[in-house]
Protein backbone atom coordinates (compact mmCIF):
# COMPACT_ATOMS: atom_id res chain seq x y z
CA UNK A 1 0.00 0.00 0.00
CA UNK A 2 1.76 3.27 -1.13
CA UNK A 3 1.37 6.57 0.48
CA UNK A 4 -0.66 8.16 -1.73
CA UNK A 5 -3.21 5.47 -1.78
CA UNK A 6 -3.35 5.18 2.01
CA UNK A 7 -4.19 8.82 2.72
CA UNK A 8 -7.09 8.72 0.36
CA UNK A 9 -8.02 6.10 2.00
CA UNK A 10 -8.52 7.47 5.76
CA UNK A 11 -12.30 8.82 6.03
CA UNK A 12 -13.59 11.29 8.55
CA UNK A 13 -15.37 9.42 11.68
CA UNK A 14 -18.47 7.90 11.70
CA UNK A 15 -21.00 10.62 13.70
CA UNK A 16 -23.65 8.33 13.31
CA UNK A 17 -22.40 5.82 15.86
CA UNK A 18 -20.60 8.09 17.92
CA UNK A 19 -24.11 9.85 18.51
CA UNK A 20 -25.77 6.22 18.93
CA UNK A 21 -22.53 5.76 21.67
CA UNK A 22 -23.12 8.63 23.23
CA UNK A 23 -27.03 7.84 24.04
CA UNK A 24 -25.96 4.07 25.20
CA UNK A 25 -23.91 6.07 27.85
CA UNK A 26 -26.49 8.55 28.60
CA UNK A 27 -28.54 5.06 29.12
CA UNK A 28 -26.49 3.22 31.46
CA UNK A 29 -27.49 3.78 35.46
CA UNK A 30 -24.92 6.33 36.28
CA UNK A 31 -24.61 10.01 36.46
CA UNK A 32 -24.08 11.41 33.04
CA UNK A 33 -20.58 11.65 31.98
CA UNK A 34 -19.34 9.58 35.33
CA UNK A 35 -16.47 8.21 33.36
CA UNK A 36 -15.48 11.77 31.95
CA UNK A 37 -12.50 11.31 28.81
CA UNK A 38 -13.20 7.73 29.06
CA UNK A 39 -16.88 7.89 28.03
CA UNK A 40 -15.59 10.84 25.10
CA UNK A 41 -12.36 8.14 23.99
CA UNK A 42 -14.78 5.00 23.75
CA UNK A 43 -17.03 7.68 21.75
CA UNK A 44 -14.74 8.38 19.31
CA UNK A 45 -13.56 4.68 18.86
CA UNK A 46 -17.19 3.66 18.12
CA UNK A 47 -16.75 6.46 15.11
CA UNK A 48 -13.32 5.10 14.27
CA UNK A 49 -14.67 1.61 14.07
CA UNK A 50 -17.91 2.93 12.45
CA UNK A 51 -20.29 0.75 14.93
CA UNK A 52 -21.67 1.51 18.08
CA UNK A 53 -20.75 -1.87 19.26
CA UNK A 54 -17.35 -1.96 20.71
CA UNK A 55 -15.29 -4.74 21.20
CA UNK A 56 -11.83 -3.82 22.14
CA UNK A 57 -10.37 -7.54 23.34
CA UNK A 58 -7.92 -8.43 20.98
CA UNK A 59 -4.92 -5.72 21.56
CA UNK A 60 -1.52 -5.55 20.23
CA UNK A 61 1.52 -2.98 20.45
CA UNK A 62 3.89 -2.94 17.77
CA UNK A 63 7.37 -2.06 18.78
CA UNK A 64 9.11 -0.03 15.66
CA UNK A 65 12.80 -1.19 16.03
CA UNK A 66 15.93 0.28 14.53
CA UNK A 67 19.13 1.98 15.28
CA UNK A 68 20.25 5.48 14.79
CA UNK A 69 23.52 6.79 13.18
CA UNK A 70 23.64 9.53 15.47
CA UNK A 71 24.74 7.16 18.63
CA UNK A 72 28.15 7.78 17.10
CA UNK A 73 28.37 11.44 18.26
CA UNK A 74 28.13 10.36 22.34
CA UNK A 75 24.63 11.70 22.50
CA UNK A 76 22.87 8.10 24.36
CA UNK A 77 23.96 6.30 27.62
CA UNK A 78 24.23 3.33 25.67
CA UNK A 79 25.94 1.71 22.54
CA UNK A 80 23.82 -0.15 19.90
CA UNK A 81 23.98 -3.11 20.86
CA UNK A 82 21.42 -2.73 23.01
CA UNK A 83 18.64 -2.59 20.76
CA UNK A 84 19.41 -5.84 19.37
CA UNK A 85 19.10 -7.14 22.96
CA UNK A 86 16.21 -5.43 23.56
CA UNK A 87 14.66 -6.27 19.73
CA UNK A 88 15.49 -10.04 20.61
CA UNK A 89 13.77 -10.23 24.11
CA UNK A 90 10.78 -8.39 22.66
CA UNK A 91 10.76 -11.71 20.23
CA UNK A 92 11.28 -13.88 23.71
CA UNK A 93 9.00 -12.13 25.82
CA UNK A 94 10.96 -11.12 28.61
CA UNK A 95 11.41 -7.33 28.13
CA UNK A 96 9.40 -4.38 30.24
CA UNK A 97 6.83 -4.34 28.05
CA UNK A 98 5.98 -7.81 27.42
CA UNK A 99 5.27 -8.14 30.99
CA UNK A 100 2.64 -5.52 31.00
CA UNK A 101 1.17 -6.20 27.88
CA UNK A 102 0.85 -9.70 29.14
CA UNK A 103 -0.95 -7.90 32.23
CA UNK A 104 -3.52 -6.16 30.42
CA UNK A 105 -4.09 -9.10 27.73
CA UNK A 106 -1.95 -7.96 24.68
CA UNK A 107 0.32 -9.44 22.11
CA UNK A 108 3.58 -7.88 21.16
CA UNK A 109 4.45 -7.60 17.56
CA UNK A 110 8.79 -6.63 17.20
CA UNK A 111 9.42 -5.10 13.80
CA UNK A 112 13.04 -4.77 12.96
CA UNK A 113 12.94 -2.11 10.55
CA UNK A 114 16.49 -1.26 11.12
CA UNK A 115 18.36 -2.31 13.51
CA UNK A 116 22.09 -1.92 12.74
CA UNK A 117 22.88 -5.80 12.93
CA UNK A 118 21.00 -9.16 12.73
CA UNK A 119 18.67 -10.10 15.03
CA UNK A 120 17.44 -13.83 15.76
CA UNK A 121 13.59 -14.59 16.89
CA UNK A 122 10.67 -16.32 15.42
CA UNK A 123 7.82 -13.94 16.40
CA UNK A 124 10.20 -10.68 15.12
CA UNK A 125 8.55 -9.31 11.80
CA UNK A 126 11.55 -8.70 9.59
CA UNK A 127 11.81 -5.55 7.21
CA UNK A 128 14.70 -4.20 7.73
CA UNK A 129 15.44 -1.21 5.72
CA UNK A 130 19.47 -0.91 5.92
CA UNK A 131 21.68 -1.35 9.05
CA UNK A 132 20.50 1.55 10.64
CA UNK A 133 20.64 5.17 9.67
CA UNK A 134 23.20 7.27 8.72
CA UNK A 135 24.78 9.72 11.36
CA UNK A 136 22.92 13.13 10.84
CA UNK A 137 25.76 14.92 12.40
CA UNK A 138 27.60 14.02 8.46
CA UNK A 139 24.56 13.51 6.33
CA UNK A 140 21.02 12.84 5.68
CA UNK A 141 19.78 9.89 8.06
CA UNK A 142 18.41 8.17 5.06
CA UNK A 143 17.46 9.01 1.39
CA UNK A 144 13.85 9.88 0.65
CA UNK A 145 13.09 6.56 -1.43
CA UNK A 146 14.27 4.53 2.33
CA UNK A 147 12.30 7.01 4.04
CA UNK A 148 8.83 6.43 1.82
CA UNK A 149 9.81 2.33 2.40
CA UNK A 150 10.05 2.61 6.18
CA UNK A 151 6.80 4.64 6.06
CA UNK A 152 5.52 1.88 3.72
CA UNK A 153 6.35 -0.77 6.31
CA UNK A 154 4.37 1.11 9.19
CA UNK A 155 1.36 1.21 6.73
CA UNK A 156 1.89 -2.57 5.82
CA UNK A 157 1.93 -3.38 9.60
CA UNK A 158 -1.05 -1.50 10.24
CA UNK A 159 -3.44 -3.54 7.66
CA UNK A 160 -0.99 -6.66 9.12
CA UNK A 161 -3.01 -6.25 12.57
CA UNK A 162 -5.66 -5.59 10.81
CA UNK A 163 -6.08 -8.57 8.95
CA UNK A 164 -5.17 -10.56 12.18
CA UNK A 165 -8.40 -9.72 14.21
CA UNK A 166 -7.09 -6.58 16.54
CA UNK A 167 -9.05 -4.46 17.96
CA UNK A 168 -6.65 -1.85 18.94
CA UNK A 169 -3.18 -1.08 18.92
CA UNK A 170 -0.70 0.51 20.81
CA UNK A 171 2.64 1.80 19.38
CA UNK A 172 6.01 1.36 20.75
CA UNK A 173 9.49 1.77 19.55
CA UNK A 174 13.14 0.83 20.64
CA UNK A 175 16.40 2.09 19.06
CA UNK A 176 19.19 4.03 21.39
CA UNK A 177 19.77 7.04 19.95
CA UNK A 178 16.24 7.85 18.98
CA UNK A 179 14.96 10.89 21.22
CA UNK A 180 17.98 12.67 19.46
CA UNK A 181 16.42 12.05 15.96
CA UNK A 182 12.57 12.51 17.32
CA UNK A 183 14.13 15.78 19.11
CA UNK A 184 15.16 17.00 15.60
CA UNK A 185 11.92 16.05 13.86
CA UNK A 186 10.10 17.81 16.47
CA UNK A 187 12.07 21.00 16.33
CA UNK A 188 12.12 20.54 12.67
CA UNK A 189 8.46 20.35 12.21
CA UNK A 190 7.40 23.08 15.23
CA UNK A 191 9.74 25.46 14.63
CA UNK A 192 10.89 25.29 18.01
CA UNK A 193 13.45 25.85 20.09
CA UNK A 194 15.85 23.17 19.95
CA UNK A 195 16.84 23.13 24.17
CA UNK A 196 12.66 23.50 24.96
CA UNK A 197 12.40 19.88 22.84
CA UNK A 198 15.78 18.14 23.65
CA UNK A 199 15.91 16.29 26.91
CA UNK A 200 18.18 13.94 29.21
CA UNK A 201 17.23 10.71 26.71
CA UNK A 202 17.95 7.37 28.79
CA UNK A 203 19.88 9.48 30.91
CA UNK A 204 22.51 11.72 29.64
CA UNK A 205 24.79 14.24 31.80
CA UNK A 206 24.84 17.90 31.49
CA UNK A 207 27.37 17.69 29.17
CA UNK A 208 26.38 15.00 27.36
CA UNK A 209 22.84 17.22 26.73
CA UNK A 210 25.03 20.05 26.01
CA UNK A 211 26.46 17.96 23.22
CA UNK A 212 23.20 16.52 22.16
CA UNK A 213 21.74 20.02 21.51
CA UNK A 214 24.65 21.16 19.84
CA UNK A 215 24.47 17.98 17.45
CA UNK A 216 21.21 18.91 16.72
CA UNK A 217 21.29 22.33 16.28
CA UNK A 218 24.29 21.82 13.52
CA UNK A 219 22.18 19.02 11.47
CA UNK A 220 19.19 21.38 11.04
CA UNK A 221 21.46 24.41 10.16
CA UNK A 222 23.49 22.39 7.62
CA UNK A 223 20.51 20.45 6.30
CA UNK A 224 17.56 22.72 6.36
CA UNK A 225 14.83 20.09 6.29
CA UNK A 226 11.83 21.71 4.74
CA UNK A 227 9.02 22.29 7.42
CA UNK A 228 6.03 21.35 5.38
CA UNK A 229 7.41 18.37 3.71
CA UNK A 230 7.54 15.86 7.05
CA UNK A 231 8.71 13.10 4.19
CA UNK A 232 11.90 15.43 3.61
CA UNK A 233 12.01 15.63 8.07
CA UNK A 234 12.31 12.60 7.99
CA UNK A 235 14.51 11.80 5.30
CA UNK A 236 17.21 14.36 6.68
CA UNK A 237 17.16 14.22 10.54
CA UNK A 238 14.65 11.06 11.68
CA UNK A 239 15.02 7.32 12.06
CA UNK A 240 13.29 4.35 10.69
CA UNK A 241 11.37 3.62 13.74
CA UNK A 242 10.07 7.33 13.49
CA UNK A 243 9.55 6.38 9.70
CA UNK A 244 7.46 3.38 10.58
CA UNK A 245 5.56 4.95 13.40
CA UNK A 246 4.39 7.70 10.92
CA UNK A 247 3.08 5.26 8.46
CA UNK A 248 1.42 2.91 11.33
CA UNK A 249 -0.82 5.47 12.61
CA UNK A 250 -1.59 6.57 8.79
CA UNK A 251 -2.52 3.07 8.48
CA UNK A 252 -4.63 2.56 11.37
CA UNK A 253 -6.95 5.14 10.71
CA UNK A 254 -7.10 4.04 7.00
CA UNK A 255 -8.16 0.63 8.06
CA UNK A 256 -10.25 1.89 10.85
CA UNK A 257 -8.20 0.72 14.20
CA UNK A 258 -8.11 2.96 16.89
CA UNK A 259 -4.08 3.68 17.55
CA UNK A 260 -2.62 4.90 21.08
CA UNK A 261 -0.17 6.90 21.01
CA UNK A 262 3.00 6.09 24.02
CA UNK A 263 5.62 8.91 24.53
CA UNK A 264 7.28 11.44 22.80
CA UNK A 265 8.64 9.39 19.83
CA UNK A 266 5.49 7.73 19.32
CA UNK A 267 4.31 11.17 19.40
CA UNK A 268 6.70 12.67 17.11
CA UNK A 269 5.84 9.80 14.72
CA UNK A 270 1.82 10.63 15.52
CA UNK A 271 3.18 14.58 14.36
CA UNK A 272 4.42 13.26 10.61
CA UNK A 273 1.26 11.59 9.80
CA UNK A 274 -1.06 14.26 11.09
CA UNK A 275 1.28 16.45 9.10
CA UNK A 276 0.48 13.74 5.89
CA UNK A 277 -2.86 13.65 6.70
CA UNK A 278 -5.04 16.05 9.17
CA UNK A 279 -7.70 13.35 9.98
CA UNK A 280 -5.42 10.86 11.26
CA UNK A 281 -5.70 13.08 14.79
CA UNK A 282 -9.38 12.08 15.37
CA UNK A 283 -7.68 8.23 15.24
CA UNK A 284 -5.19 8.95 18.21
CA UNK A 285 -5.71 7.75 21.25
CA UNK A 286 -3.67 9.64 24.19
CA UNK A 287 -2.07 7.61 26.72
CA UNK A 288 0.32 9.37 29.20
CA UNK A 289 2.35 13.18 29.38
CA UNK A 290 5.72 12.29 28.40
CA UNK A 291 8.55 13.09 30.77
CA UNK A 292 11.05 14.65 27.73
CA UNK A 293 10.92 17.86 26.80
CA UNK A 294 9.11 18.18 23.90
CA UNK A 295 6.12 16.63 25.50
CA UNK A 296 3.89 18.77 25.99
CA UNK A 297 4.36 20.48 22.49
CA UNK A 298 3.83 17.54 20.96
CA UNK A 299 0.31 17.31 22.92
CA UNK A 300 -0.43 20.89 21.95
CA UNK A 301 0.67 20.39 18.25
CA UNK A 302 -1.73 16.82 17.95
CA UNK A 303 -4.74 18.23 20.09
CA UNK A 304 -4.36 15.16 21.97
CA UNK A 305 -5.01 14.99 25.91
CA UNK A 306 -3.44 11.74 28.26
CA UNK A 307 -4.90 10.77 31.37
CA UNK A 308 -1.93 9.19 32.59
CA UNK A 309 0.77 11.44 34.55
CA UNK A 310 2.66 8.93 35.72
CA UNK A 311 6.23 10.65 34.95
CA UNK A 312 6.93 7.65 32.63
CA UNK A 313 10.24 7.86 30.34
CA UNK A 314 11.00 3.86 29.64
CA UNK A 315 9.75 4.08 25.73
CA UNK A 316 8.46 0.84 24.29
CA UNK A 317 5.22 1.40 24.22
CA UNK A 318 4.92 0.71 28.02
CA UNK A 319 2.71 4.31 28.47
CA UNK A 320 0.35 3.17 25.56
CA UNK A 321 0.09 -0.43 27.34
CA UNK A 322 -1.45 0.85 30.61
CA UNK A 323 -4.28 2.45 28.43
CA UNK A 324 -5.59 -0.86 27.31
CA UNK A 325 -6.66 -1.25 30.90
CA UNK A 326 -8.35 1.78 31.30
CA UNK A 327 -10.10 1.06 28.02
CA UNK A 328 -11.01 -2.52 29.17
CA UNK A 329 -12.37 -1.01 32.42
CA UNK A 330 -15.16 1.44 30.25
CA UNK A 331 -15.70 -0.71 27.54
CA UNK A 332 -17.03 -4.02 30.16
CA UNK A 333 -19.00 -0.72 31.73
CA UNK A 334 -20.63 0.63 28.51
CA UNK A 335 -21.34 -3.21 26.77
CA UNK A 336 -22.95 -4.93 30.10
CA UNK A 337 -23.66 -2.00 32.61
CA UNK A 338 -27.35 -1.90 33.89
CA UNK A 339 -29.54 0.90 32.24
CA UNK A 340 -31.79 3.43 34.41
CA UNK A 341 -34.62 0.80 33.00
CA UNK A 342 -32.79 -2.61 33.80
CA UNK A 343 -32.41 -0.88 37.27
CA UNK A 344 -36.04 0.79 37.41
CA UNK A 345 -33.90 3.79 38.10
CA UNK A 346 -35.44 7.33 36.60
CA UNK A 347 -32.88 8.22 34.09
CA UNK A 348 -30.72 11.50 34.63
CA UNK A 349 -31.80 14.74 32.49
CA UNK A 350 -28.72 16.65 31.54
CA UNK A 351 -28.55 20.18 33.32
CA UNK A 352 -29.49 23.30 31.58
Amino acid sequence: MTLEQTIQDILPLDYESMARAKVHWDSLAKPLNGLGDLEKLLIRIAGIRRSPAIDLRRKCVVILCADNGVVAEGVSQTGQDVTKIITENLSKGTSTVCHMARAAGADVLPVDIGVASEVTGEHILRRKIAYGTKNIANEPAMTREQALHAIEVGIETAYLCRAQGYDIIATGEMGIGNTTTASAVVAALLRAPIELVTGRGSGLTTAGLERKIQVITDALERMQPDQHDPVDVLTKVGGFDLCGLTGLFLGCAACGLPVIVDGVISAAGALCAARLCPTVRDYLIPSHHAAEPAGMLLEQALDIKPLIDAHMALGEGTGAVLMFGMLDAAAALYCNGNTFEDSNIEAYQPLS
